[in-house]
């Protein structure tokens, strides 16, 4: 099959084509290593390059396209849609995958509706929950488009749910949780790990990495760290990722902050980690989310310990005292201890990018012909 995969270029701090990085990257990259002819439209909010690159997936083919707003940005936004049918039409997809955002999902479900080819509407979140929402008749919008679309796969079942229930969708809705390269990551000598990133050999070291946002509840953490410091000597707090101005990490000879970090170097914290600690907060966004540190996490062989928000209940159906309750930070406290004196893995099994792609190739090849075009 030709097809054609529509997002936008940066994602979650990283460059869909520089890094390729994330769920925006494997969908189509993983489509293009099952033998399809597999072309990546992006737009650049950022100002990222204009370009066409080539990446190697054998023995498919996988072309990536970027444009960017530039400074001005509405000359940009008023021609992109013509610019990227025109690009579309030369192309000819047998179908159109729309993913990250909601212009992205409602210009997508539109250029399939003037190609007459199926439409596959991607949400690796809710999307009703971005800033973009708040633009009136934005989220009418996305809905219109999901509710039309032949296929639509989220990332959580919990937000598969809420779209059946809410959108009255025509098509299938599937829950397709992002998961994890398993060569970054996996099982680590924990020694060499911490001597790879500077931390102590001797202690023992809970901690995380990703945004370190009080708006995702990572002050829960912070609040409950003098307590957990009093009850144990020999315990360190180690911080990775983007920090809040207004929800400042704890400081001190036992707190490690290590700044940005790369893919692969996440994956050497989560070796050289104890306990690691998934934060979320009953929002829109943590309830429909699916943290991707869970998956990295057990691929590591690291125990954690989660507010108990979402997916991560079920995640953790056969280990509820690794959970906690939003803002408890004595759940928090007697978790971590919990989890410290019984360390056992969890027992979830972590597919990878290969066997999630492969069962999405099953229903794209199913889709034997597009809805109605009465939205067009």
């Amino acid at each position: 099959m030709r097809i054609a995969f529509l997002c936008k270029r940066r994602y979650m701090g990283k460059d869909v084509i520089d890094d390729r990085y994330g769920r925006l990257y494997e969908i189509p990259r993983q489509l293009a290593m099952l033998g399809h002819d597999v072309r990546g439209f992006c737009l650049a909010y950022q100002g990222q390059a204009d370009g066409i690159w080539e990446h190697d997936a054998l023995p498919g083919r996988l072309r990536w396209q970027s444009r960017s707003l530039g400074r001005t940005r509405l000359p940009v936004l008023l021609t992109y849609s013509h610019e990227l049918r025109k690009a579309l039409q030369a192309f000819a997809p047998d179908i159109v995958i729309a993913a990250s955002d909601i212009p992205h999902i409602v210009l997508g479900k539109r250029l399939a509706n003037r190609l007459g080819v199926p439409f596959v509407a991607d949400l690796y979140d809710n999307f009703e929950g971005f800033g973009q929402a708040r633009i009136p008749g934005m989220v009418t919008a996305l809905r219109r488009a999901v509710r039309r679309a032949d296929l639509t796969t989220t990332t959580s079942q919990p937000l598969a749910n809420y779209v059946r229930d809410h959108y009255h969708v025509r098509g299938q809705v599937v829950a397709m949780p992002s998961t994890i390269d398993k060569a970054v990551f996996h099982q680590r000598d924990k020694a060499a790990c911490r001597a790879a990133l500077g931390l102590p050999q001797d202690a023992v070291l809970v901690g995380t990495a990703g945004g370190l946002l009080e708006s995702r509840g990572i002050g829960t953490l912070y609040t409950a760290w003098p307590i957990i410091a009093d009850q144990h000597d020999n315990i360190h707090l180690v911080l990775a990722g983007p920090t809040d101005g207004h929800c400042p990490p704890p400081t001190g000879m036992r707190v490690h902050y290590l700044g940005m970090l790369s893919h692969a170097h996440v994956a050497k914290l989560f070796g050289a980690l104890d306990v690691g600690v998934i934060y979320l907060r009953d929002t829109p966004f943590g309830r429909f989310c699916f943290p991707q540190k869970a998956y990295e996490m057990m691929a590591c062989g690291l125990p954690f310990i989660a507010t108990a928000v979402g997916v991560m209940p079920h995640l953790l159906a056969a280990r509820r005292a690794c959970l906690y309750r939003e803002d408890d930070v004595e759940a928090l406290v007697k978790a971590l201890a919990t989890c410290l004196a019984s360390p056992n893995l969890h027992a979830n099994v972590v597919t990878d990018w290969a066997s999630v792609i492969g069962l999405l190739e099953k229903q794209l090849i199913a889709l034997d012909k597009p809805i109605s075009r009465d939205d067009a």
